[in-house]
């Protein structure tokens, strides 16, 4: 694989020693938008929480710019990849830029000081995702999209060389869903930044990603470019649809079966 990016190897996840999927293959290289779709409960957020080393693989590997993932300290994972889950961050009395801030301790000495060159870093991915005029309210009294965005900010100044995301387009209203996938967009195609995503939206996964990993039962069902997953085919069986209910034209899925045959 290339010098930076993410891959695994013959990767089972799951929780205890009990297996959830088993035998993912995945590679992603700089600049490529890697979207997991599927439904609920299917093990998407666990496999992103295994890729980003908060869950112990049940077997497999993990392998971040080329190197396994459990060899890397803390440090040195947060050099590479930054994360944005599903939990929900509780704060006390942190602002909105102190919580951006936090995104540029990897690159900060000891003592944690941040310099000009990290408040630049700062301050340019607040403005990318439209909360700099948040920067002294307070993270814990803003809207639930506001804060994702504030999340998205402070994974964005950390400057990685790998990006995982679960669900970021949550509370979002469709402008900023868009906005987002702009700049994710940007970070893929100008800073080479390899993404990987879960995504509700089928309509949005299939305009923004390089490929589509399928996710159902005890393996990935079915991976490959948007054109080859987002079909009847594949979709209507995916999330257990009656067939035909998936509109390929609109990336929608039918009241009725009719419609889209």
């Amino acid at each position: 694989m290339d010098e930076r990016g993410l891959a695994c190897d013959d990767l089972s996840v799951g929780y205890d020693g009990a297996v959830l999927i088993e035998q993912i293959e995945l590679e992603v290289k700089p600049g490529r938008i890697v979207t997991l779709i599927g439904p609920n409960g299917a093990g998407k957020s666990t496999i992103l929480k295994t890729l980003a080393g908060s869950l112990p693989s049940v077997a497999g590997w993990v392998y971040l710019s080329g190197k396994p993932l459990d060899e890397l300290t803390s440090h040195e994972r947060a050099l590479e990849m930054s994360v944005m889950l599903t939990e929900r961050l509780t704060t006390e009395l942190l602002t909105c830029a102190d919580i951006v801030e936090a995104g540029r301790y990897p690159h900060t000495g000891r003592l944690g000081v941040l310099d000009d060159d990290d408040r630049a870093a700062v301050d340019e991915a607040m403005r990318l995702v439209a909360v700099k005029d948040l920067s002294d309210r307070d993270f814990m009294h803003v809207s639930d999209g506001q804060r994702q965005r504030v999340l998205l900010a402070r994974a964005i100044c950390q400057e990685p060389a790998v990006l995982l995301l679960d669900e970021p387009t949550s509370y979002l209203d469709i402008k900023y869903q868009i906005d987002l996938l702009r700049i994710l967009r940007t970070l893929a195609d100008e800073k080479r930044v390899a993404i990987v995503m879960s995504l509700h939206e089928l309509q949005l996964a299939r305009i923004v990603s390089d490929e589509i990993v399928c996710i159902k039962g005890p393996r990935v069902f079915a991976s490959g470019t948007p054109e080859e997953m987002f079909v009847p085919q594949v979709i209507d069986e995916l999330y257990d649809l009656p067939a035909g209910c998936y509109d390929p034209a609109t990336g929608t899925v039918t009241l009725s079966a009719e419609k889209s045959r």
